[in-house]
């Protein structure tokens, strides 16, 4: 057990998909584990282990932005042995040939700061995903017909965001979405040697201010499961 994560040692798979919310770690295991138990509900974050097509894997909870996803991505790594770790959420839109229900697969993750920020002091560190998993999922998604796009996304500090100037600079730059963890995933997979991927689906666009109603989240959430798992376990 660690302070955060109630599982005893061996109930973590090396594999771990992690959504921001606990409720859809849960949905997930429902719908994609077999064998889904219920490992850690230590203030609420849910996590399960179940076997995909044979191949062990937990879906635990992040929580909300990099504060959160970084204590449970440190102690999955560093108390549990965790060596793949796949974010899997929703993302807004940043440009206009991207839309709602897409799929963006993350090369690389910008951010303003994140918590390991004051580790690289001065350095501005270029967190990005594990190659072997990125092109695993780019294949699975070609593969499934989803309408895919693979590039940079921001991992932003903050969901009301008060600075239309980072927005405007992100996008003019080509970034393809706007989420709140995948950098601080990516640098906490570098500096441990674990393998990192964020697969998110489009939830909403920032450009022409639409958004999916819960009942399409869920759906198109389903798709980016999937892809995920099979990025880890391409055979």
């Amino acid at each position: 057990m660690t302070v955060h994560i109630g599982a005893e040692k061996g109930q973590i798979a090396e594999t771990v998909l992690m959504p921001g919310d606990p409720y859809r770690a849960r949905w997930a295991a429902e719908n994609f584990l077999d064998g889904a138990e219920l490992v850690n509900e230590v203030r609420g974050m849910l996590g399960f282990t179940g076997t995909w097509k044979g191949n062990r894997v937990t879906i635990h909870g992040s929580g909300m932005g990099m504060p959160s996803l970084s204590i449970y991505a440190n102690e999955l790594i560093r108390d549990y042995g965790a060596k793949t770790l796949i974010r899997i959420g929703s993302c807004g839109a940043m440009q206009e040939h991207v839309g709602l229900r897409d799929v963006v697969i993350a090369m690389s993750a910008t951010s303003l700061s994140t918590p390991s920020s004051a580790i690289f002091r001065e350095i501005n560190f270029a967190p990005h995903a594990d190659w072997s998993l990125l092109k695993n999922a780019v294949a699975a998604a070609e593969a499934m017909g989803a309408k895919t796009h693979v590039g940079g996304l921001y991992s932003s500090d903050v969901f009301y965001d008060e600075r239309p100037d980072l927005t405007e600079q992100m996008t003019r730059h080509g970034i393809l979405g706007v989420e709140m963890e995948a950098a601080e995933l990516y640098n906490l997979a570098l500096r441990h040697g674990a393998r990192a991927l964020a697969v998110c689906t489009v939830s909403d666009h920032l450009q022409t201010g639409e958004a999916l109603p819960s009942a399409e989240r869920e759906k198109s959430f389903g798709e980016m499961v999937e892809i995920a798992l099979t990025a880890a376990f391409p055979g």
